[in-house]
Order: C-alpha cells, then sequence, then structure tokens
C-alpha cells in the first residue's frame, strides 16, 4: 500500500511540475520591466503582428514546445508585443508609448522578430525571423551564453 501510495504522489507531483511549464510567462512590457526592477532578469520581447503567417506558426510550433517553454520561461521575462497595436499606452523611462511606438522604436522592421534586453532594459539584439524549436533554442542559448558574462 506504501509503495502505491507513492507512485500516485510522484505521478501527481510530476503532472504538477509539467502543468507548471505548459505554456510560456507572457507579460506586458511594463510588466517585465518591474520584474527585472526588482529580480534582474534578461527580457525576451516576442513582437509578432495580427496578419504575420510565421508569428502564427511560431506560437503554434515553437512556443508550444517543451523545452522552449521551459528555457524561456527560466532564463527570460517574456514579453509579447503587437507591433501594430496602437491603443494600449505604457510609460517606459519617462515616456509614453504604445506596443507600436515602442516596436518602431526598437528598430523592427520584420515579423517574427525577438528583442533580447539585458536585465538593464537596454536591447542587446534582434533574432528575427520563424525557427524550428531546436535551432530557435540553440540560437537563442548562444545570445545568452555570449550576454551573460
Amino acid at each position: 500500500m506504501k509503495k502505491l501510495f507513492g507512485a500516485v504522489l510522484i505521478t501527481l507531483i510530476s503532472a504538477q511540475i509539467a502543468s507548471a511549464q505548459e505554456k510560456i510567462n507572457w507579460l506586458t512590457f511594463e510588466e517585465a520591466a518591474a520584474k527585472t526592477a526588482e529580480n534582474p532578469k534578461m527580457v525576451f520581447v516576442d513582437v509578432y503582428t495580427d496578419w504575420c503567417g510565421w508569428c502564427k506558426k511560431m506560437d503554434k510550433d515553437t512556443f508550444s514546445d517543451p523545452k522552449v517553454i521551459a528555457y524561456i520561461n527560466e532564463n527570460f521575462y517574456a514579453v509579447k508585443m503587437n507591433a501594430e497595436n496602437t491603443k494600449r499606452s505604457f510609460d517606459f523611462r519617462g515616456k509614453q508609448y504604445t506596443e507600436a511606438t515602442m516596436a518602431k522604436a526598437m528598430r523592427v522592421n520584420s515579423y517574427p522578430n525577438f528583442i533580447i534586453m539585458d536585465p538593464l532594459m537596454e536591447n542587446i539584439t534582434q533574432y528575427p525571423g520563424y525557427r524550428e524549436p531546436n535551432p530557435f533554442l540553440n540560437g537563442l542559448s548562444g545570445i545568452v551564453n555570449k550576454f551573460s558574462k
């Protein structure tokens, strides 16, 4: 009976850990800025548009991959930013932005595009274009290794 209880307990704990990593913990830009001010961490910004087919494919294929989810959640505060959203505004470093004006300030010209920021919220690099999970992770981990020294 004890072995059965132990096996059930381990299964439940494993399921809970897996469900905690079911998706990327997407934040707004200002939420990520607040979090990194409290607990410094790199910021990953997914800049997309509603009409972008490759953006949708990235969400469906790459951002749903368990290894990608775990890596991004562990190493970054992740932000989803619609490059055409002019309705929601926020303050960053004393200036007002919309998601569209922030994407423009970040010099994003193609989609999908990923902006990597250091814990001080300074842009490190852009990582543009659709990628399947393994190539995406390889490139992203290379960026993290290069800039977290």
